[in-house]
């Protein structure tokens, strides 16, 4: 589902242009158009209909690798591409935690980019590299979380996600355990939305990368929805706001895609709703071109401070499009 997303916003874009495609066995030697099971509401771009899928190795026919391989095939993989001097701008969660890869969020660290430099050296990388994006939940999560951060500081949070069936990946969930109900547990995933954000957030200090001090507990759930991560968050602040004091630092975030004016980036990184039943998948997920987090249900919580829902476009921000924007503000810092 996630490379469906890459070759859906590839298609046309004003600086990257697919000229390779790589996949698994049984996908090698066919063309596009008869490895994929197609599941977008969009038709295959022309073009890529007819390529033929090549092994999962280099060399491949390309200056930079787009990477959604699931997590157990990406680490070796990944690395193999790297070593071969290819930046991999990775979508899995293999390399995410490591202590020289960059977990990039451009509204938020653009300065771990330079934590490339190091991985090139202690890895032996050359020109390559591998930078990655967040899991899904937690990329939706800290757009939200990152103003609130840096205004009054958070102490703690507290989050029950909903999840879309969709982040499963095709055919993912069958739909006699899914219809009619809810699935409370999605393996690893409660562990990255309680660890990537200490990550992201966190400070580089004499090239050395330490995490945020907050404390995360997460309850992952997955939920009869095509397309869109809900999520309920309580937040304990290190220093007490109003209402309206966080919805202006939520309204007024901006960072350095939207002074770049980076093509995939959203005007708006956080769309804030004031009505009482918002944000809801069906009518929200595509804000922004689906790149911004939409929150609402902003009121105080009787226990802790704050509390508020915010809804992400899993695919598109919270995978492939992440891993886009991420490959535009890699070149224009120079790494491409």
């Amino acid at each position: 589902m996630v490379g469906q997303r890459f070759v859906q916003l590839l298609d046309g874009h004003p600086q990257f242009e697919i000229t390779a495609l790589a996949a698994s066995d049984r996908s090698e030697g066919k063309t596009y158009l008869e490895a994929t099971n197609w599941k977008l509401s969009t038709p295959i771009p022309e073009r890529i209909k007819t390529m033929v899928v090549t092994p999962c190795q280099p060399p491949l026919e390309c200056d930079m690798v787009f990477s959604s391989l699931p997590g157990n095939m990406a680490r070796e993989t990944e690395s193999l591409f790297a070593q071969a001097g290819y930046p991999v701008i990775s979508n899995s969660s293999s390399h995410r935690m490591g202590v020289d890869v960059p977990l990039l969020v451009p509204e938020i660290n653009p300065d771990h980019v330079k934590m490339i430099d190091r991985q090139r050296h202690t890895q032996g990388y050359g020109r390559g590299y591998i930078v990655t994006n967040p899991n899904c939940t937690t990329l939706a999560l800290v757009l939200a979380l990152a103003p609130i951060e840096r205004t009054f500081g958070i102490e703690a949070a507290f989050i029950s996600s909903m999840q879309a069936i969709s982040g499963a990946g095709y055919p993912g969930v069958a739909s006699l355990d899914i219809v009619d109900n809810v699935i409370p547990f999605i393996d690893g995933e409660e562990d990255k939305v309680e660890t990537e954000p200490q990550k992201i957030l966190g400070k580089l200090q004499d090239g050395q990368l330490i995490f945020a001090p907050m404390q995360i507990s997460a309850h992952c759930n997955r939920v009869a929805v095509t397309d869109g991560h809900t999520i309920s968050i309580s937040l304990k602040l290190r220093k007490k706001a109003e209402l309206t004091e966080i919805q202006a630092a939520l309204e007024s975030f901006r960072g350095v895609p939207q002074e770049l004016r980076l093509p995939s980036a959203p005007n708006q990184v956080v769309v804030v709703r004031t009505e009482r039943d918002r944000p809801q998948p069906r009518l929200d997920r595509d804000c922004g071109n689906g790149m911004s987090s939409v929150v609402g249900r902003l009121r105080k919580d009787p226990i802790w401070d704050v509390k508020f829902t915010v809804l992400g476009h899993n695919t598109v921000r919270g995978a492939a499009g992440a891993a886009i924007l991420n490959a535009e503000l890699l070149a224009h810092e120079g790494y491409l």
